[in-house]
């Protein structure tokens, strides 16, 4: 296992996407997205993933040069067509639009159709609750899941963020709807490991831990079951209609794969009042949520604590990167 430095690793990726076709700022910002996902402890959607995106740029699924651009408007509410760019870009775009638009309107929301994978979801949270801003956001994927009950899968395991500034630390939900990313089982599987909790089934239909048997079977575990399955189908309903964009049946009938997804960014206001009273209650509803020590010390962690810790440790000793990842970025 490495330790990077974040500037040295951004530094890296910056001139590889470049060599890419991505002009200085948008090579800058995109390869911070990217070394910002694995310094929070999401490497799966962070440098591990980075060689496949620098393939689907060289296959032209992603055009590195295209930008989004707004296509309709109604007050608080647009929609935007990412034009086949790089996700990540479309996306840190669209949740800054739906922040201006928040910050006219109390509500802001972009939905945005003909984009690409935006890698790490939670960045785009992150980017909402440091501007001072609730956030939203949600992506459509190809059909990756069975529904409950059924071995087809028929509905995609698409990833819902949501998130809540807090001085004390922002609250950041940042989950796919299969119980397991797809990149996070792929990940368990290079490392040879198996899965805390049961992740899907295997061949003969028994939930197992074991990744490779999860990939072998194509049949991931939706969170809650049935409750996953119902969810994936809403967050794909409302994406598709929103933003006029192509749902979970149609990306998965495209030949070039997971391409041209549909997504939708949401700023709120975070309310009325001082900054400080709300604060205050912020922080009493987690600490309830947090309750009392366990034995042994143990508090249940809120949704991006350990995202906070993880960067910490990143800052203070260097990015966690492994050896044969590093080998593959440097090759590109």
């Amino acid at each position: 296992m490495l330790r990077l430095v974040h500037r040295d690793a951004q530094e890296v990726l910056r001139a590889k996407l470049q060599d890419a076709g991505f002009a200085p700022v948008r090579a800058e910002l995109c390869a911070r997205l990217f070394v910002d996902a694995s310094r929070d402890g999401v490497p799966s959607h962070g440098l591990n993933r980075f060689p496949s995106f620098v393939t689907s740029i060289r296959a032209g699924i992603v055009d590195p040069s295209a930008e989004p651009v707004r296509v309709a408007s109604l007050g608080a509410l647009e929609r935007w067509d990412g034009r086949g760019g790089p996700g990540p870009l479309n996306a840190y775009a669209c949740m800054d639009r739906a922040l201006d638009l928040a910050r006219q309107f109390g509500i802001g929301a972009v939905a945005l159709a003909n984009t690409n994978h935006w890698m790490r979801g939670g960045n785009y949270g992150w980017q909402a609750v440091e501007a001072g801003f609730i956030g939203l956001c949600w992506s459509n994927t190809t059909p990756n899941i069975p529904p409950w009950g059924t071995a087809e899968r028929r509905v995609g395991n698409n990833p819902l963020v949501v998130a809540v500034p807090r001085a004390a630390g922002p609250v950041v939900l940042d989950m796919a709807l299969s119980q397991f990313s797809f990149g996070a089982l792929a990940d368990y599987a290079r490392r040879g490991e198996q899965l805390p909790v049961p992740g899907g089934f295997d061949a003969a239909g028994q939930l197992t831990s074991d990744p490779r048997a999860i990939f072998a079977s194509g049949r991931p575990l939706p969170i809650g079951y049935w409750k996953g399955s119902g969810l994936a189908l809403a967050l794909d309903l409302i994406a598709a209609l929103v933003s006029g964009g192509q749902a979970t049946h149609q990306i998965g009938a495209n030949p070039a794969g997971e391409t041209a997804v549909s997504q939708v960014f949401i700023a709120i206001q975070p309310g009325w009042g001082a900054p400080e009273a709300r604060e205050v209650v912020a922080n009493e509803i987690v600490a309830y949520f947090r309750g009392n020590a366990a034995p042994g010390g143990y508090h249940p962690l809120f949704p991006g604590e350990s995202s906070l810790a993880q960067r910490a440790d990143s800052d203070a000793y260097g990015i966690p990167v492994d050896q044969d990842v590093w080998e593959r970025i440097l090759a590109l």
